[in-house]
């Protein structure tokens, strides 16, 4: 197993295809939308596009823990807001 697990979880997913620097976008919407985009076209996933989308973005936000800028985690908790109402979820 490599030292960063997690990263290789992101990069190899075995539930979506990632755009790459998806998680690094500035714009919540765009992250959300880029994130539904994979999970539709994913032939691979388990469960529903919503909830491989959304489980995703958890992943990623809960793996980075406390190196992750506040400013990071409110665009990232944003985009899951704007995940929803992407699904239609509000």
């Amino acid at each position: 197993m490599t030292k960063r697990w997690s990263a290789r979880v992101t990069r190899e997913s075995n539930a979506l295809d990632l755009e790459s620097g998806v998680f690094s976008k500035k714009d919540p919407r765009s992250i959300a939308q880029s994130l539904k985009r994979s999970a539709e076209r994913s032939r691979r996933r388990k469960s529903g596009a919503y909830q491989s989308a959304m489980s995703m973005l958890t992943f990623y936000i809960n793996r980075a823990g406390k190196n992750l800028p506040a400013s990071r985690r409110r665009v990232l908790m944003r985009a899951k807001d704007e995940l929803r109402k992407e699904f239609g979820r509000e």
